[in-house]
């Protein structure tokens, strides 16, 4: 699965989860450039993406997350062990 394909159905998933679109899917954006985007909803967001993917992610793995970029490199990297 390539880059631009995780990325679409991650926004599948944001937008789902988030109940609106009103935010342009990039490298770039983080939780606090969404309008309710909040811890509760990061949960669900990170449980929907493992559930999607069919991968686990790691605390630790988490922690390092800064924006969709970082995001996009640890689920790229889990597909790729499985």
């Amino acid at each position: 699965m390539n880059r631009s394909e995780i990325l679409e159905k991650i926004g599948i998933i944001l937008t789902s989860v988030l109940g609106h679109d009103n935010f342009e899917l990039q490298e770039n954006l983080s939780a606090k450039d969404v309008d309710g985007w909040d811890s509760l909803t990061h949960m669900i967001i990170i449980t929907e993406i493992e559930a999607k993917f069919e991968v686990r992610f790691k605390l630790k793995e988490l922690n390092k997350l800064n924006n969709m970029g970082n995001l996009l490199d640890l689920v790229s990297n889990k597909l790729a062990e499985k």
